[in-house]
């Protein structure tokens, strides 16, 4: 067994117990409204780094190319209230027209 297999079961087994340990540490009780607060921020904050990661680096290198552009689009379309859809859209136009002439 190689230690990429032994990293992959104690990540496992450490995930199952942390949500096993969720509803015997709470119980049946209800949490403090700033817990509620920073549950609800998770998903946001993990996107958000899923996003920044893929947009601007390469490997271990910091990146700005086309892909930043698409991202900045897409941010400004949805700071003016534009659909998500349509932000998704026009952002992948504009990387695509970036990646062609640039």
């Amino acid at each position: 067994m190689t230690a990429l297999w032994i990293a992959i079961i104690v990540v496992a087994v450490a995930n199952a117990a942390i949500k096993a340990s969720g509803p015997v540490v709470v119980g049946g009780r209800e949490l403090p409204p700033w817990a509620t607060a920073a549950v609800a921020l998770l998903a946001p904050a993990l996107l958000a780094a899923l996003v920044v990661t893929q947009t601007f680096s390469e490997g271990q290198r910091l990146v700005l190319d086309e892909r930043a552009v698409g991202v900045a689009v897409a941010g400004i379309l949805l700071a003016l209230k534009a659909p998500v859809l349509v932000a998704i859209v026009l952002a992948a136009a504009v990387t695509a027209l970036m990646r062609i002439f640039v």
